[in-house]
């Protein structure tokens, strides 16, 4: 059965790979940008800002006044900051959380009585690995993710009775544009700055580890999967081998051992 599907964040990475092959099998694919890309001609483009109430309801109300419906929102858009928590600057604070966090709880807020009148639908959000343990100089893009990971499963229990289905996405590390964009958004730290030799040093291995990725089509094709599932699970870890077991062992491990392992890995003295 062909969809009526909402996807943010379309100009690049998961979202523009996911919207193409979603595009390609059929389905009605509604895609957003804040600014003008090229995309396949078969996907529909529309402005949105994540940080503008006004922008979400007007790209809501134009699906819904073309389509009648929404069946599946992808909410895959999002940004990335890093620096150490006493001294990045407020204002990337503010921008991490209003775009990763707030504006996915405004939009997905903006699609639920849609979903209910219609009979049901499926909500698709994406976490990260980052959002089931702290990543050190990420510590607002992780608060962020964690945010969504608590949304999202109270979200579930409360639209069960409207046959909603809620699903989290949680990437290990791609080679997307991720560490380009977030340099846009590091903490200006210099010499005088009491994090900066840590600081330099893992965001170094941090920026190793996502170039060394999976290439974001590996995700895509996970993503079409889900969206066709009749019944699908309520998390899907995308990521390797070594940070599934990661994931595995936070939860096994003494919290002070677990710790050591990530220390050792992002070179914490």
């Amino acid at each position: 059965m062909k969809k009526v599907i909402l996807i943010t964040g379309i100009s690049s990475g998961f979202g523009k790979q996911t919207s193409e092959l979603l595009a390609a099998e059929g389905h009605t694919v509604y895609g957003t940008v804040r600014r003008d890309v090229e995309t396949s001609p078969s996907i529909s483009m529309l402005k949105l800002d994540l940080t503008k109430f006004e922008s979400i309801r007007q790209a809501v109300q134009t699906i819904v006044g073309k389509e009648g419906r929404i069946d599946v929102l992808i909410n895959n858009a999002g940004m990335h900051t890093g620096g150490p928590i006493e001294t990045s600057p407020i204002e990337n604070i503010k921008l991490q959380m209003d775009t990763n966090f707030i504006g996915m709880v405004n939009l997905t807020r903006e699609v639920l009585p849609i979903m209910r009148k219609q009979g049901g639908g499926t909500i698709i959000s994406f976490s990260s690995i980052g959002g089931l343990m702290g990543l050190p100089f990420q510590p607002f893009y992780s608060a962020g993710k964690f945010a969504i990971e608590g949304f999202s499963e109270a979200l579930r229990m409360e639209v069960k009775q409207f046959n909603i289905k809620i699903v989290l996405i949680n990437p290990g590390d791609f080679h997307t544009n991720n560490s380009a964009n977030r340099r846009n958004f590091l903490a200006p730290t210099d010499t005088n700055d009491p994090y900066n030799q840590q600081y330099l040093k893992t965001m170094a291995i941090i920026e190793k580890d996502e170039a060394n990725g999976w290439e974001p089509k590996v995700l895509a094709k996970k993503l079409v999967k889900i969206v066709e599932c009749k019944n699908p699970r309520q998390r899907y870890i995308i990521a390797s081998f070594e940070q599934k077991l990661a994931v595995a062992l936070k939860y096994i491990l003494p919290g002070k051992l677990f710790a050591m392992i990530l220390e050792d890995h992002y070179k914490i003295k």
